[in-house]
């Protein structure tokens, strides 16, 4: 998560970020500034080190995606709290968090330390759903309550979520709520719906109409009973196709 190192024509190489170079005790001091102002623009920065001395930079910008503002919108819209967590230098990521609107960030970050911030904030009492497209996001992703994995993104990252996002859109996050939560709303409404058909069938079963009015449950009257309450629950599932 920080970097590679090897050999290349006998001279020590490592290309990563700051705290590769501080574990090789490199110092970046006459890079810093050109670094900061590359970070400032939103770009990634790592550093090349070659036989224990900085070599130079490189700078690497990702950029957003059009449809990234529109989903962060909708999820805050529907009260969720947004955490960026980012393996980039914080100063990148607190570039591009202030272009997304983005409040909470955590900038070069392992995969480890993504991993703690889901227990912590799971320890708060939080329910977690934490979206990666990494093999270093995998840890996080399994650990959450609801992992969200990108289509575009290594198998290892799908087969550690619970919800694959097959174009990588995060508007789909969005629209998973939406479906999650309509589903959950829909089987509360069935389970009334079934509650109400067995309780009066119970109880007219039982005669207590009989008294009153006479009226038993026929097996006629039992049989159309059922078929209705399965009707009434199949048609009320269908509704869903809308959401």
């Amino acid at each position: 998560g920080i970097g590679v190192r090897g050999k290349v024509a006998g001279k020590t190489l490592a290309l990563g970020n700051a705290a590769l170079m501080a574990d090789m005790n490199i110092d970046l001091n006459p890079q810093l500034k050109e670094a900061d102002a590359l970070r400032a623009e939103g770009a990634s920065v790592m550093f090349l080190g070659v036989d224990g001395m900085l070599a130079g930079i490189l700078s690497v910008s990702d950029p957003v995606k059009a449809s990234t503002a529109e989903a962060l919108q909708q999820l805050k819209a529907a009260g969720i709290r947004v955490v960026m967590a980012t393996g980039d230098g914080t100063i990148t990521a607190k570039a591009v968090a202030a272009k997304l609107g983005i409040d909470e960030v955590h900038g070069e970050v392992k995969p480890k330390d993504k991993l703690d911030l889901v227990a912590r904030l799971q320890a708060e009492g939080k329910v977690v759903a934490m979206a990666g497209d990494g093999i270093n996001d995998a840890p996080a992703l399994a650990r959450a309550q609801v992992g969200i994995a990108m289509g575009t993104g290594p198998d290892v990252a799908m087969n550690s979520g619970h919800v694959t996002l097959v174009k990588g859109d995060l508007r789909g996050i969005a629209r998973a709520c939406q479906l999650s939560r309509a589903t959950v709303a829909n089987m509360k409404q069935n389970l009334v719906f079934a509650l109400i058909y067995n309780a009066l069938g119970v109880l007219i079963a039982a005669g207590i109409l009989y008294p009153a009015f006479g009226v038993l449950l026929s097996p006629l009257f039992a049989a159309a009973a059922m078929s209705l309450s399965s009707v009434s629950v199949v048609g009320n599932a269908l509704r869903l196709r809308r959401s």
